[in-house]
């Protein structure tokens, strides 16, 4: 039987703070107590939060770590413990490790299949105990593509998808409804030519007349033979929105309007907004600002999107701003689990997972000082 009890704490339950103490007994959480003593043998906290371990259902991280510069790819394995390690040191416990499949192997962007293997390797690691932290797989089904429906075959019910997203990056809609944005985006990060952009977009713009409508009923299909939850991604009018809900879509990452995201809320589908974008003040896209619909009550999940460390900070920003501490927290924990499916993590409680973080706060900013994952201390 192994033990550890964390002591004077100011806990972060479901719906109050608690100055006390939480056993974790066998990877569970055993005990809730009252009172600020700490006894010889337990970890005195000294006063420090103590929360549910973070979970985060859509980050780009680990395809930057196996290409951390363009055109530089990094050794699988390596790039997995470095992102893990990355994760856990953050106080994110449960991740989905979002994975791009679908893609254009011609043309200006020149992509090329990397979603299975690089998910044999994770799985392999994973279930080999070789991680820190839970990992489950988020795949990114990129409507405007040529390749996906042969990848989102390649998977199965064993690799423990948990999320499947319909990401139409179309030109001219969703997230890069303005072109001038995805210009300034396009040839920053690639370095493109106007004449090049040009060609990028009457190629995407070709694809998606091709292969859009079936890519759409492939993805939706998949999710549910995979037994994942489906998310839709940038829904920027109302339209879209109702789309989302007649698809069975339960999560909506990053609506891009305040009018998708009362139209989403009124079908009862989750709204999730990023960290960066909290933390930044507003998108830098020119999208809704979060904390307007937080601001509305119209924000339910963060995630840290591309930047592990945004996560918390965005939580305790919500936190200072409904003045509700487990609110805020809730929208990194209890919230994203319930929207994955996962009852046994993301609170407080008794018969819960014993994934648990440390947190003390300096000058106003969060800092994880320890993190548990089943009980055990990777952090």
């Amino acid at each position: 039987m192994s033990e550890a009890i964390l002591a004077n704490a100011n806990l972060v339950l479901p719906d109050r703070m608690l100055r006390g103490a939480v056993t974790l007994r066998d990877g569970r959480i055993a005990d809730i107590a009252e009172g600020s003593a700490a006894p010889a043998g337990t970890v005195d906290c000294g006063g420090d939060l103590v929360m549910p371990g973070l979970i985060e259902l859509h980050t780009d991280n680990l395809e930057r770590h196996i290409q951390p510069r363009p055109k530089v790819d990094w050794p699988h394995a390596n790039a997995i413990v470095a992102h893990d390690a990355e994760l856990a040191s953050v106080g994110i416990t449960t991740v989905f490790d979002a994975l791009r499949v679908g893609s254009i192997p011609g043309g200006q962007r020149h992509e090329k299949a990397y979603a299975r293997d690089l998910a044999t390797e994770l799985v392999q690691m994973r279930d080999a105990h070789g991680l820190r932290i839970s990992h489950f797989l988020h795949l990114r089904a990129e409507i405007c593509s040529e390749t996906l429906v042969d990848e989102l075959a390649s998977f199965s019910a064993g690799d423990r998808v948990g999320l499947v997203s319909l990401m139409d990056h179309t030109p001219g809609q969703r997230q890069f409804r303005d072109l001038s944005k995805l210009k300034t985006y396009a040839m920053s990060k690639n370095g493109m030519t106007e004449d090049q952009f040009t060609e990028h977009v009457a190629q995407l713009r070709s694809v998606r007349e091709r292969f859009g409508a079936t890519h759409e009923d492939v993805a939706v299909a998949e999710a549910r033979r995979l037994g994942a939850i489906l998310a839709s991604h940038d829904d920027t009018t109302p339209e879209q929105a109702d789309q989302s809900a007649e698809r069975g879509v339960r999560l909506a990452e990053f609506p891009t309007t305040r009018e998708a995201a009362e139209a989403l809320r009124t079908h009862g589908i989750a709204v999730m907004m990023g960290a960066p974008n909290l933390v930044r003040g507003g998108s830098h896209s020119g999208n809704v600002a979060a904390s307007e619909l937080a601001a509305d009550g119209l924000l339910d999940i963060v995630s840290s999107d591309y930047v592990p460390a945004a996560l918390l900070m965005a939580a305790v920003m919500l936190g200072d701003l409904w003045d509700d501490l487990p609110r805020g927290i809730a929208t990194v924990t209890r919230a994203p689990a319930d929207a994955a499916n996962l009852p046994d993590r993301g609170r407080i409680e008794a018969g819960a997972r014993a994934d648990l973080i440390r947190v003390s706060r300096w000058a106003g900013t969060p800092m994880v000082r320890e993190t548990w994952v089943r009980g055990r201390r990777v952090a």
